[in-house]
């Protein structure tokens, strides 16, 4: 069983990849909240200017949809190594030394992710509890604030699979790195742009989505 983990990932490499599916469902739904932002901005540009009957409750639906916005593709961004990493120490590293400060760092995001878990959860239930609702049109705010806690705990659940890689490759040094990000130069980044837009999910992972 060591080996095989060693080897392949076992079952780390089939938790990454069937935890796929649901990172690119919320990062999917972020995006399609950003498109409606942009054509509902058109339209209530065109409704003042030629109709003079701005959209009620414009602000409202605006400030609703910036958990959606802000937060949902940050587990998608996290698995990519998408996110601002200060690489300066770690790109000089490798071996055990890069995956012992790899999964120190995991493992304190996961702490700081947990902690605002537990107290965004507590916003939305007393958001549910009170009946809050915005001050123009009076929408119930509770769906929102429903969303935080939703997309750090997808956040959460990766950077988990990602510490269990980490340290995985601590024990295990030679192995092929699974679930965890892998530092690359600057045509390597290249190259997964252009996988990105073409859909390449496959190649866009790279070796870390590999098992």
């Amino acid at each position: 069983m060591a080996k095989e983990l060693a080897e392949s990932g076992g079952l780390l490499g089939r938790m990454h990849r069937g935890f796929i599916p649901v990172e690119d469902g919320a990062n999917l739904v972020a995006a399609l909240a950003i498109m409606a932002m942009m054509l509902l901005g058109v339209a209530q540009i065109a409704m003042r200017t030629i109709f003079n009957n701005p959209i009620d409750g414009y602000i409202d639906l605006v400030e609703l949809s910036m958990a959606s916005m802000a937060f949902l593709g940050a587990a998608y961004t996290q698995r990519l190594g998408s996110h601002i990493r200060m690489e300066l120490l770690i790109g000089k590293l490798s071996g055990r030394a890069l995956w012992a400060l790899e999964a120190l760092g995991t493992a304190l995001a996961m702490f700081i992710i947990g902690v605002l878990i537990y107290y965004s959860y507590g916003h939305f239930m007393r958001s549910f509890t009170l009946g809050d609702t915005t001050i123009d049109a009076e929408f119930q705010v509770w769906p929102s604030k429903l969303l935080v806690p939703i997309a750090f705990a997808i956040w959460w659940i990766r950077l988990a699979l990602q510490f269990v890689g980490a340290a995985r490759l601590v024990i295990w040094p030679e192995a092929e790195p699974v679930a965890v990000i892998v530092v690359k130069n600057a045509a390597e980044h290249a190259q997964d742009e252009i996988h990105e837009v073409m859909g390449d999910e496959a190649d866009l992972t790279g070796p870390e989505g590999k098992t």
